[in-house]
């Protein structure tokens, strides 16, 4: 076995970045297969509203960790980690390159940076409880139970406000005191794409998710599911919901839709700017500057 350290190579950027259309090209030209590292492309039947690799796309290039839960059970943090370093460990020791690509940067960083995540899964009631509570409320209880995250969480990210409340009042023990972080051994080359015409991108994909059968899909995920599916609050399937609920016209969907995304995309690219430290591609020709980081990482 060798002494070096498994290399692999990692793509980030922010949704509708392109991330899908590049990934493709540079594993054909590396023959390399993906490993899509996404929070919502893991369910199957949800293709068009998670933008997920068409089927003619991964005919072309081998993905993995697609398709492989149903909608109707959701997968954590910790769940998604565990699959994921099976399948990147099992294509380490096939001596193949790991490539890695997504824009979910939590799901990303525990598995690049060895991240732990409390094995806590949704509360539903508890967090149904919490936003009754109120915004405010909740910071005060945060401020009170973990003092370090509220240091670290922004005021107006209620999403991990909760989470954060969740995972203490679940475990008895503050979030804060449970995330570790444990390296993996390997040699990384983390790339990261930021387009500067991203508005553009997400309201051009919007569109043409609409237009391809978003509604459609949603209409099927909620004949075999249920309406009350809680997948179908995402960006996305939340407006398509309303246009089948006759609550929205699908242009308004598509411009709340759009919104939402671009604020998700912010989100994002906070999220790579201080979690994670990228070599930025060139907007220019990313697919050569790609080649010319990868070639000279693998050298």
């Amino acid at each position: 076995m060798s002494s070096f350290p498994p290399q692999v190579i990692v793509l980030i950027g922010a949704t509708a970045s392109g991330k899908t259309e590049l990934a493709i090209e540079i594993a054909d030209y590396f023959k390399i297969r993906i490993h899509n590292i996404d929070s919502r492309q893991i369910y199957k039947s949800m293709d068009i509203g998670t933008a997920k690799p068409s089927k003619k796309q991964q005919k072309q290039i081998k993905h993995f960790l697609i398709d492989i839960e149903e909608p109707f059970r959701p997968m954590n943090v910790k769940q998604f980690q565990e699959i994921a370093q099976k399948s990147i460990k099992k294509e380490i020791k096939q001596n193949n390159l790991p490539f890695l690509v997504g824009g979910s940067g939590l799901y990303m960083n525990s598995i690049t940076k060895g991240l732990f995540v409390p094995d806590v899964p949704p509360q539903t009631n508890l967090r149904g409880q919490l936003k009754e509570l109120g915004h405010e409320e909740c910071w005060e209880l945060l401020k009170n139970c973990d003092p370090i995250s509220a240091k670290k969480i922004n005021f107006a990210d209620q999403i991990r406000v909760i989470r954060a409340l969740e995972v203490f009042y679940v475990t008895g023990k503050p979030l804060s005191s449970q995330k570790v972080q444990k390296l993996p051994e390997w040699k990384i080359l983390e790339l990261g794409l930021n387009r500067d015409n991203l508005k553009e991108r997400i309201s051009d994909r919007t569109k043409n998710m609409f237009l391809s059968g978003l509604v459609e899909e949603t209409e099927n995920l909620i004949s075999q599911y249920g309406s009350d599916l809680p997948i179908l609050e995402t960006i996305g399937y939340s407006e398509a919901k309303g246009v089948l609920n006759n609550n929205l016209p699908i242009d308004k969907a598509i411009e709340l839709t759009t919104i939402k995304t671009n604020q998700f995309a912010k989100r994002q690219k906070t999220w790579f700017r201080n979690k994670n430290n990228p070599i930025w591609l060139n907007n220019k020709n990313p697919l050569k500057d790609a080649i010319i980081k990868i070639e000279s990482f693998l050298s």
